[in-house]
């Protein structure tokens, strides 16, 4: 039987109502796929080869739980993405896979030239579930052989009515069997992009997912979280119109910050290129502080008394709201690429503040000089949606992170989320002079007579490069 003759007109633009509009109908975009394996000299897809691909007929035995869609539109277009794979396998050999819904659909093949040449792979499907991701992983992705895999999934999910539960179940399946395949291969995994009541994916549920998503992940090094309903959520938790006309698929403003969002793990796992590459020599009168190679000059300071006592008082709160690692003694990072712990990483030429496994983790890397001189710092630092971190100027703290999400600095007009920005700190006796992208954040800040230049890790992912500094004497 010529399964093809049977799956013709796809009505996308009508069937989804969800404002995301799929080009070609099944018939064509089936029979394009033909004549390309053909004129590759490669037979087309046998009818034993499409039955395989098309959803299966009953939940019967499939893995998982929670829906599983069944409208005919949605039978047609999962058979028509799957079977357009089969003639892209071959060379999507070692991609980027990119595995979701309609938002990843909407992506489109050449993914909007974000990404530069990096190979990439686009695997979703507008309507899929969780338990629909589950059920075709292992031949969409895994028999890619996948640099790395970038998550986003659940909406739909809500849509009909699945328990956050069933949902974030069925994502520790998904990264079980992801691990089970290969445990090195990295893992991005997005937050559900904020939507609206109005289209059956209120807030409140949105968030509840989202915490169980950071809970399933708790501790899992190969998984890599990125706040990206933070990053869209406006005062109510709801999508912007601004971003997402239809309050649930982004435009391109919306595409260009998720984009800008994970850009910053993808560089430092080595799955994309680095975007720019500024690091170079000081200015006239400054030197490097970091390398751009290895942490040498670098170290773990024993943990102070004071930071010992907020440790116990934090922890006395809530055992598990934070990890506050206490260091004993003196450790230095000469020669090495990253600290003992991975927290630390020299990538790319930045020092990179790795996303802690554990949600948030706080730790500081410090400086073996120490500085009891004038000086100027300079330095330039990129974040990923709501990242918290801090620059340390002989020992106080200056709060360093995605100023916009996090604060406290939410005012400034010359900050750029998640790109790269200048810090500028002049300091005279025991006030700094604190500057982002020219902006005053402190004008008279108090810090010690003397002591070491130190950055510390909270939540997020944060880069630092082109750390300098110019003694004034």
């Amino acid at each position: 039987m010529n399964l093809f003759k049977h799956y013709r007109i796809l009505p996308l633009t009508a069937l989804l109502g969800s404002g995301f509009v799929a080009s070609l109908d099944n018939d064509g975009a089936l029979a394009q796929e033909a004549g390309k394996a053909r004129e590759a000299g490669k037979a087309e897809p046998s009818g034993k080869t499409v039955a395989k691909l098309a959803l299966p007929a009953t939940d019967d035995g499939l893995p998982g739980a929670g829906p599983i869609r069944r409208y005919e539109w949605f039978e047609k277009l999962w058979l028509q993405r799957r079977t357009e794979w089969q003639a892209e396998k071959a060379t999507h050999q070692g991609a980027v896979v990119f595995f979701g819904d309609s938002i990843t659909q909407g992506w489109g093949k050449g993914f909007q030239g974000k990404f530069g040449d990096a190979l990439l792979a686009n695997r979703g499907i507008s309507g899929d579930t969780t338990r629909g991701m589950l059920i075709r992983l292992e031949e969409d992705v895994l028999t890619l052989k996948p640099k790395g895999i970038v998550l986003l999934m659940g909406t739909n999910d809500l849509e009909e009515k699945a328990e956050p539960k069933t949902i974030a179940d069925n994502l520790v399946l998904i990264l079980n069997k992801i691990r089970e395949y290969d445990a090195t291969i990295p893992i991005v995994l997005c937050n559900i992009f904020p939507a609206s009541a109005s289209k059956a994916r209120p807030a409140d549920k949105i968030k509840e997912i989202n915490n169980r998503y950071q809970s399933a992940v708790k501790g899992n090094t190969q998984v890599t979280v990125i706040d990206t309903w933070t990053l869209f959520a406006d005062e109510k938790g709801d999508a912007k119109p601004v971003e997402f006309p239809d309050l649930l698929h982004p435009n391109a403003i919306g595409y260009d910050k998720w984009a800008k969002a994970i850009r910053p793990v993808l560089e430092w796992k080595h799955l994309i290129k680095p975007s720019d590459e500024q690091s170079g020599a000081p200015e006239a009168g400054f030197r490097s502080l970091f390398n751009g190679k290895d942490l040498a000059g670098w170290c773990f300071r024993p943990t102070t008394d004071e930071d010992k006592k907020s440790r116990e008082k934090w922890l006395a709160r809530d055992p598990n709201a934070v990890v506050w690692p206490v260091i004993e003694s003196l450790i230095e990072f000469k020669n090495k690429e990253a600290t003992t712990d991975g927290r630390y990483v020299a990538s790319n030429s930045r020092l990179v503040v790795t996303s802690p496994a554990e949600g948030r983790r706080i730790q500081q890397l410090w400086t073996v000089e120490e500085f009891g001189d004038d000086f100027q710092l300079r330095l330039e630092f990129r974040a990923t949606p709501n990242a918290d971190s801090g620059v340390f100027l002989r020992g106080k703290q200056l709060q360093c992170r995605d100023y916009s999400l996090a604060g406290p600095y939410k005012t400034l007009q010359n900050y750029k989320p998640q790109e790269w920005n200048q810090l500028d700190i002049t300091v005279k006796g025991t006030t700094a002079r604190c500057l982002c992208n020219g902006e005053v954040l402190e004008e008279a800040f108090v810090i010690p007579k003397s002591g070491p230049i130190g950055l510390e890790g909270d939540r997020g992912h944060m880069e630092y490069r082109n750390i300098w500094i110019k003694i004034e004497k």
